[in-house]
C-alpha cells in the first residue's frame, strides 16, 4: 500500500479548502521584541510578530533571562528525567510554592505545558472520581476536550458561557454522580470572558467541583496576576484552577493549582505527569522569576491595557471589522479561509506584519479571522502601520468594513 498517496490525497483537500497551515520561519530577537528575523526569501529580512502570546513581552525580559542562565550555571539543561523517578528538582518545588500563592491555594502541580496539564487533569479527575460526570462549556479547548476524551466517563456540554443552561443541565443530573464543570475565563479565539461569578454559584448549587482553564488571563488581569477569578474575587470558591507559564509568563509549562489533596491525587495517578520528562529546571527558575515580577509589577499590565484599547480605537476609526470583547485579544474577522490565508501573506510579504491566519478546524468555518496581540512593546508607530496596512488591503481585496 502506498502510504504516501493517502497523506497527500488528505494534505491535498486541506489545502484546497484553504485550510492548510503554513508556518513562517522566524527567530526572535533578543531584546527587540515585538521584532524577529525572518527567513522567509519573499518576506522582509525584519518583521513585526502582531499575534504571539508571549502578551506582555516577558520572554524578553531581563531578569527573566538571567535567572535562566543562572540556573543553567546552576544545574545544566535538562531535569534529568521524569519527576518520578530522578527528575524532581528543587526549582521545580519553589515554583510550585509561588504558583500555590499566586492563587491562594494550598498547592499547585507542574506539567510541560497547559495543553498537558488540562489533557493529565481533567482525564484523571473523570476517570478516577466516582460516578463522574464533566460538564464541558461548548467552546473549551482542544486539551480540555481531549482530556475529556481520555476521561471515557460522561460528559454533557453545556452553551457557551451560558449559567442559565448549566443550571438546568446540572439539575437533570443524577444526585449522586460526582459534577465536574470545566469552563475557561478568557476564550482565546473571540476573546470573551466567562461570567465567573454566575457559574460558580451555579456549581455551587449543585454541589459540584469547578475546573477553571486560566491560560490566556493569568499575569495579565488581577492585582497580582492571577487571573479573572483574582480581579473578581473568586480565587478561594473555585476548586482547580490551570494556567500556562508559555503565554503572559513568557517560559514554558502548565501547572494546576489547588487544595493539597487535589494535587496530590493527581501527582499520583495522572499518567500525562507520572511519565513525562520534567520541565528543566532554568525554564522553571525563569517562569519563577516572571511571575514574581508580575505579582508586584503592574506597568506591563497597564501599558499592555493602552495599547490594546489604541489599536482597538484606531480599527474602528478605520472601520475594520473586529470582535468586540472585553479582553485584549482582537480578531479581525474575514470569514473565508483563502482571503485570509492570500491577507497575512501579503501583510507579511508587503508590510513586514506577521500574523497568523485563524482557519477551520481551530474556529468554525465561515469565521476565519486574523488575532492580533498587542503587547506592551508595540509602539504607536506599530499599531499606525498595521491599522494603515490593514485599510489599503481592506480597499483592495473588496472586504466589507464594518458597519459605523
Amino acid at each position: 500500500m502506498n502510504f504516501d498517496a493517502l497523506f497527500t490525497t488528505q494534505l491535498n483537500a486541506l489545502k484546497e479548502e484553504g485550510n492548510y497551515r503554513i508556518f513562517a520561519e522566524l527567530e526572535r530577537q533578543c531584546g527587540a521584541f515585538p521584532k524577529a528575523r525572518c527567513h522567509d526569501d519573499q518576506s522582509p529580512d525584519e518583521v513585526t510578530v502582531w499575534c504571539s502570546n508571549d502578551y506582555l513581552g516577558m520572554g524578553q525580559h531581563p531578569k527573566v533571562r538571567q535567572a535562566m542562565k543562572d540556573a543553567i550555571d546552576a544545574c545544566g539543561t535538562g531535569a534529568g528525567g521524569t519527576r518520578n523517578i530522578s527528575g524532581t528538582n528543587h526549582e521545580h518545588l519553589l515554583l510550585e510554592r509561588e504558583l500555590a500563592d499566586l492563587h491562594g491555594k494550598e498547592a499547585a502541580l507542574l506539567f510541560t505545558s497547559g495543553y498537558v496539564s488540562n489533557w493529565a487533569s481533567l482525564s484523571t479527575l473523570g476517570a478516577r472520581l466516582p460516578n463522574a460526570v464533566i460538564l464541558s462549556d461548548s467552546l473549551n479547548h482542544a486539551s480540555m476536550i481531549e482530556g475529556m476524551r481520555h476521561a471515557r466517563c460522561p460528559k454533557v456540554i453545556w452553551n457557551h458561557n451560558d449559567p442559565d443552561d448549566l443550571d438546568r443541565k446540572l439539575a437533570a443530573l443524577p444526585a449522586n454522580m460526582t459534577k465536574i464543570v470545566a469552563f475557561e475565563s478568557v476564550y482565546s479565539m473571540d476573546g470573551d470572558i466567562a461570567p465567573i461569578k454566575e457559574i460558580v454559584e451555579v456549581a455551587e448549587k449543585h454541589g459540584a467541583m469547578t475546573y477553571l482553564d486560566e491560560v490566556h488571563a493569568v499575569g495579565l488581569y488581577g492585582p497580582r496576576g492571577g487571573g479573572v477569578a483574582e480581579r473578581e474575587g473568586l480565587m478561594d470558591r473555585i476548586t482547580l484552577i490551570e494556567g500556562t507559564l508559555g503565554k503572559a509568563y513568557g517560559c514554558m509549562g502548565g501547572y494546576v493549582t489547588g487544595s493539597a489533596a487535589l494535587c496530590d491525587f493527581i501527582r499520583s495517578f495522572a499518567s500525562g505527569f507520572i511519565f513525562t520528562t520534567a520541565l528543566p529546571p532554568a525554564v522553571a527558575a525563569a517562569a519563577r522569576t516572571s511571575i514574581a515580577h508580575l505579582k508586584t509589577s503592574d506597568i506591563e499590565r497597564m501599558q499592555h491595557r493602552r495599547q490594546v484599547a489604541k489599536l482597538r480605537a484606531m480599527l474602528d476609526r478605520n472601520g475594520i471589522p473586529h470582535l468586540e470583547n472585553p479582553s485584549h485579544i482582537i480578531p479581525v474577522m474575514i470569514k473565508d479561509p483563502v482571503k485570509c490565508r492570500m491577507l497575512a501573506d501579503i501583510l507579511m510579504q508587503d508590510w513586514g506584519i506577521y500574523v497568523q491566519p485563524i482557519n477551520y478546524p481551530t474556529v468554525p468555518k465561515g469565521t476565519e479571522r486574523l488575532r492580533f496581540t498587542p503587547s506592551p512593546l508595540h509602539g504607536d508607530a506599530e499599531i499606525e502601520h498595521l491599522v494603515e496596512a490593514l485599510s489599503v488591503l481592506w480597499k483592495q481585496c473588496a472586504i466589507a468594513h464594518a458597519v459605523a
